[in-house]
């Protein structure tokens, strides 16, 4: 079986976790410090406050931007649940913008069209999507322009480049996960990456029961602390992430290269000085084929999988919050075809032979 998700753990991980065990201190420490300080190193951003996961870094991000109950927040549909949750924990309201159709990112003129017609939106998070920036230059020219804060959910997005600049340090915060299936992990864990002081001053306090001095709070905070077993993980992760991520890279140029003759494929896109690290390698599968191709990938020893099979407007939460279907026709469209690869570092080149032949053998 080729697994779609693979967490490399090797020796030095086991050695740090067992500095940490030996060192007695296994909550937060200097460990958690050394990460923080080695994330923001390798995303080039000037402050990481690392947390629990990446929901609850979408949580800090938007606390510490000020977004509050009431506020409203437009983000894609087309993205992991937690991205719009995060957004109702603030008690603020999730306004869904429809994506391109092309990046699967969201775009920036449906964005604009709410922006014109809601009034109250303070601010967009955007998700880089499967590892692909999003149209940051536009989205950038719309803040600028009606004066809303731009979170970066990024948690799909290490060390992804938008023209050269790291996602995640682009916006007024980016938000990070470190679960066991992403590009890198510490099995659960998220950052909160900015280059602002005053949002990582917040930040840091919200993580951590809104804490000035030890016994001193002047601010509703959170335990969304990591450990330093976590953050031991962590560190080791960071010293081989560059690497992994040109393997993501390389194997997704195979792929791409084997399957643009298949009729019913539609590879990945990447728009010309975008650097898409592949934290899924998703195509379009074209004719309704979609549920078929993943049957007999999965028959054949295949791992794949549908991120994601809906969008969150249709999910029973949202139906009963008061959403309506139809929406973001594009988002609900993409929901019906999309199908995740394999495409981890893991992969040998016998496996990438084996996917490209074995879909090429796939009979409509």
């Amino acid at each position: 079986m080729i697994p779609l998700a693979k967490p490399i753990l090797g020796k030095r991980e086991k050695q740090l976790i067992n500095e940490v065990i030996d060192s007695g201190i296994i909550a937060s420490g200097k460990y958690v410090e050394k990460f923080e300080q080695m994330f923001a190193k390798v995303s080039k951003a000037k402050f990481s406050v690392v947390c629990s996961n990446g929901t609850t870094a979408l949580n800090t991000a938007l606390l510490a931007c000020g977004i509050k109950p009431g506020d409203k927040v437009i983000t894609t549909p087309f993205t992991f649940i937690a991205t719009s949750n995060s957004i109702l924990y603030c008690g603020a309201k999730p306004i869904f913008a429809d994506i391109d159709p092309k990046t699967y990112d969201i775009d920036p003129k449906s964005v604009e069209k709410i922006l014109k017609k809601e009034k109250n939106v303070k601010a967009v998070i955007c998700v880089h999507l499967y590892g692909l920036p999003c149209d940051m230059g536009e989205l950038l020219k719309l803040k600028k322009k009606y004066k809303f804060v731009l979170i970066e959910d990024a948690c799909q997005a290490h060390l992804a480049k938008y023209k050269n600049k790291t996602v995640g340090t682009i916006g007024d915060a980016g938000c990070f996960s470190f679960y066991a299936t992403k590009n890198m992990t510490t099995g659960e864990g998220g950052a909160v990456l900015t280059n602002n002081s005053k949002i990582n001053d917040l930040s840091r306090k919200i993580i951590n029961h809104g804490r000035m001095a030890h016994y001193g709070h002047d601010m509703l905070g959170y335990n969304f602390r990591l450990t330093n077993v976590c953050a031991a993980i962590g560190i080791a992760q960071c010293e081989q992430i560059e690497k992994w991520t040109k393997q993501r890279i390389a194997n997704a140029k195979k792929l791409s290269e084997g399957l643009k003759d298949v009729s019913f494929i539609e590879t990945p896109f990447v728009p010309k000085g975008y650097t898409h690290v592949y934290h899924q390698y998703t195509v379009r599968v074209k004719d309704g084929l979609r549920d078929k191709l993943m049957k007999y990938l999965k028959d054949n020893g295949i791992g794949c999988g549908i991120h994601y099979p809906e969008v969150l407007h249709r999910q029973p939460l949202y139906k009963n919050l008061g959403y309506k279907n139809n929406l973001c026709p594009v988002a609900e469209q993409a929901a019906k075809e999309v199908l995740s690869l394999p495409v981890h570092p893991s992969l040998t080149a016998k496996d990438i032979n084996t996917i490209i032949k074995t879909i090429k053998g796939f009979k409509k």
